[in-house]
């Protein structure tokens, strides 16, 4: 009975040693995790942190676009042709935005056109709720964006002057961790603002937060930093349109863009049509990816920054994954398969806009970094007035399955095409003066 009983007490303490030994090793890694997530924030100029902040509010401020097409039918009783007019508008002014936005930059500098875009875009939301005809909100849908959406070439510039090279990739992380997370917020707040206030006071509180962002724009941000980056700038002679290889970029990432967009217009008629799902589990379809980027962008942008992997090389495979998260929805019609697709997105997008937006801001030191940046910006503008339109007529004319092989192909095109321009930076006349070795 002894002899038992010791064996008992024996195997109990292996038992219990090993589960201490292995709760140490769970703990030590849940540690280092925690460690390694929060050192991903570390190294950053504090302007960097200040266009953060600027950002999360316009961006959280931003409540009317969401809820534009409701605003156009139910409160103002227009139909749905004509709230499509409006969102061209939108899309047109957009690309007109950046462009003009680049233009500016150019001349004047990052500085002015960041506080005049968000003050001059806070008198424009107040001003379009006095707006009721189709042709005036048009028009006025159109020069909001004109004046709005010239604040994100000049972001970018800022970014890459108060970044430094080593972190600007995880610098432009940050910056789209504060626009989802303000896109996040914003319509969550306007449901509530226009259940107590109506849509007068959307269009108020999205106009006092844009000019709320200017003032504490020019709070944080002392002019005089910029002073010397502005100067280079306006000596600065290159046109972006001269520069092949960026041209390429550029046409790379319209195709990318293009099937993108269709993962928050397309695809969620394919869960409803399809998969029949209710709007609250399509919701959190949609949330999963923002949750994922939430909690591991970050980290991860900091684990593939390293030299050890190629910027070409990690746009391509993201591009795939892309590829993947349309192709995996044509494998069959289990439930799991939607959520794949959002895995693969998810993972795709954060290795892929991160490094997208360091390429152009790298190869902006060429010549007119303004310039550089609106063309830029100008792509997902494009993808957004063409992508959503084609999605759509793709899928009434061929179905659901031939429109993801569609989008499969062109994205697999996209990630060729990403080794090819590889090879043309290889050729370029002085390869040391590259952002970064291609590999």
């Amino acid at each position: 009975m002894f002899v038992h009983d010791e064996n008992i007490s024996l195997v109990s303490h292996i038992y219990t040693t090993r589960t201490f030994k292995q709760s140490g090793f769970f703990f030590a890694m849940l540690t280092r995790s925690i460690k390694y997530y929060f050192d991903s924030f570390k190294g950053f100029r504090r302007e960097v942190w200040f266009l953060a902040l600027v950002t999360l509010i316009n961006r959280a401020g931003t409540m009317v676009v969401p809820f534009m097409s409701l605003y156009l039918t139910k409160d103002l009783g227009f139909s749905l042709e004509d709230a499509g007019w409006v969102l061209t508008a939108f899309g047109a002014g957009s690309v007109v935005g950046s462009w003009l936005g680049g233009k500016l930059t150019d001349k004047l500098g990052f500085y002015p056109v960041m506080w005049g875009s968000l003050i001059g875009s806070a008198f424009f939301f107040i001003a379009l709720q006095y707006l009721k005809t189709i042709g005036g909100i048009c028009a006025g849908v159109f020069f909001l964006m004109c004046v709005a959406d010239t604040l994100r070439p000049a972001l970018f510039v800022a970014m890459r002057t108060y970044s430094r090279p080593e972190n600007r990739t995880r610098a432009v992380t940050l910056i789209r961790l504060a626009i989802n997370l303000g896109f996040s917020m914003g319509p969550a707040i306007g449901g509530v603002i226009i259940s107590q206030l109506g849509y007068a006071g959307l269009f108020w509180v999205d106009g006092l937060s844009a000019l709320a962002g200017g003032i504490l724009f020019i709070m944080l941000l002392d002019k005089r930093d910029s002073d010397h980056n502005q100067e280079s700038e306006i000596n600065s002679s290159k046109e972006p349109h001269t520069d092949m290889p960026y041209m390429w970029f550029l046409l790379t990432g319209i195709l990318i863009s293009f099937a993108f967009v269709q993962h928050f217009s397309t695809i969620p008629l394919y869960y409803k049509e399809v998969y029949h799902l209710p709007e609250a589990e399509i919701g959190l379809l949609l949330g999963l990816n923002g949750f994922l980027i939430f909690v591991f962008e970050m980290p991860l942008i900091r684990f593939v920054e390293r030299p050890a992997f190629s910027q070409i090389g990690v746009l391509a495979f993201s591009t795939v994954l892309f590829a993947a998260s349309f192709l995996v929805l044509n494998l069959g019609h289990w439930i799991g398969l939607p959520i794949m697709g959002v895995v693969f997105m998810t993972v795709g997008e954060m290795l892929n806009f991160p490094f997208m937006n360091r390429f152009a801001m790298d190869r902006s030191a060429y010549g007119r970094s303004g310039a550089y940046m609106a063309m830029f910006a100008m792509i997902f503008s494009i993808a957004h007035i063409l992508g959503h339109n084609t999605g759509m007529h793709l899928i009434h004319f061929f179905g659901y399955e031939v429109t993801w092989y569609i989008m499969t192909g062109v994205l697999l095109v996209a990630a060729w095409m990403f080794y090819f321009l590889k090879r043309m930076l290889r050729k370029e006349v002085h390869p040391s003066d590259l952002p970064e070795d291609p590999q």
